[in-house]
């Protein structure tokens, strides 16, 4: 399922040689997983890549984000006007993140290289860095889900502890009701921080990465400048500085609180696992498959429009085994995943709601912070 991230992942690995890591041998569950889900595409008009409504989709998000901007930036004079179109502004904005370069960043988009770089790029249009994010989540977070030390997206400094191996700090015991708020600063922490510090320091989190160069290089480079250019320059022209500033942070407070919920929602939960490799071998107990569905929650499988809305993501156990599978086929694919789990003894995690999902994030949070 991960050949092509596999060799990029011993690459990083033979830089870091005190944290090899390996997963017990291939079940026979993976095996028979694999073998279902290739049927289901053999024997049906779906296609892993290249789907129509996938193209739909991306037409309607960038008209949707563009003709929310110029609204916000051509014709809102007031703040009541500014505050709805800023909240639209960063969810649509997730939207992009989710529905369009999250595909693309995972090669799911098409089976046109060109058309996927371009896809995963739009990151770089909304103020991410595609090349930084292909190895701060694509490599690191699937490969090694919520595992202390090789999953990046678990750490957030000493602001929470959301893992039992992870140090307590005496005011965790509040993480499970500030850390709401902490998350809207996400996007502006990414967008002005994270990629920078990573471009300089060569590393995201403790983890080693090749810093891009060259052609990667421009596309960071380039990326923020077209970012900060849209963001702030273009607005500038038509109203204050302020003004600016204070709709910037609006939308990217929204992006910020979007992004860290649902993300968090998948793994930062009572249901999900977080195991430990043996420590004489490195061995993670559960093979590649059966360890990414114990440490990977889904919610609300029933909601076509979550679904949608959030790219499929609302489906992250079908995510972290089929990465490079189009999230169009998510809904299809669960109901495979699932009986297939049922018949092995796998544990198939889900909440019911996203507010269901919300109240695990939470208690866990509280647990975490009162451990």
């Amino acid at each position: 399922m991960q050949d092509r991230d596999e060799s990029q992942h011993s690459m990083v690995l033979e830089k870091e040689p005190t944290k090899k890591l390996k997963f017990a041998k291939n079940s026979g569950f993976q095996v028979e997983l694999r073998r279902r889900v290739d049927e289901l595409f053999q024997n049906s008009d779906f296609k892993e890549r290249d789907c129509p409504q996938m193209y739909a989709k991306t037409a309607i998000l960038l008209l949707v984000f563009w003709g929310t901007y110029a609204a916000l930036v051509f014709l809102a004079q007031t703040w009541w006007q500014v505050l709805p179109l800023g909240i639209l502004l960063g969810t649509i904005t997730a939207g992009i993140g989710f529905g369009i370069q999250h595909d693309g960043a995972h090669h799911a988009y098409s089976r046109s290289p060109w058309v996927n770089q371009l896809m995963a790029m739009s990151l770089d249009m909304i103020g991410g860095s595609s090349y930084i994010w292909h190895w701060k989540h694509d490599v690191f977070h699937h490969t090694y889900t919520n595992i202390i030390g090789y999953d990046t997206d678990l750490e957030i400094g000493i602001f929470g502890r959301l893992a039992p191996d992870q140090p307590r700090l005496s005011f965790h015991r509040w993480q499970h009701y500030y850390l709401w708020l902490l998350y809207g600063f996400l996007a502006v922490k990414w967008h002005f921080y994270d990629d920078f510090n990573s471009l300089i320091t060569g590393k995201i989190a403790d983890r080693t990465y090749p810093r891009p160069k060259r052609g990667n290089l421009g596309v960071f480079l380039g990326g923020k400048l077209v970012f900060l250019v849209i963001a702030f320059v273009i607005p500038s022209l038509f109203h204050s500085i302020w003004l600016v500033l204070a709709s910037y942070g609006l939308v990217a407070f929204v992006l910020g609180i979007v992004l860290s919920v649902v993300f968090q929602l998948a793994h930062v939960v009572e249901e999900a696992g977080f195991p430990v490799p043996i420590a004489e071998t490195g061995i993670i107990e559960n093979d590649w498959a059966i360890h990414q569905i114990e440490t990977t929650v889904n919610f609300s499988r029933n909601n076509p429009l979550v679904t949608w809305l959030l790219g499929g993501l609302n489906f992250q156990v079908e995510h972290h085994l089929f990465p490079n599978i189009c999230h169009i086929n998510y809904p299809a694919i669960s109901k495979v995943v699932e009986q297939t789990c049922q018949e092995f003894g796998v544990k198939y995690n889900y909440h019911n709601s996203f507010w269901t999902g919300c109240l695990s994030h939470f208690y866990w949070l509280r647990r975490m912070g009162n451990a």
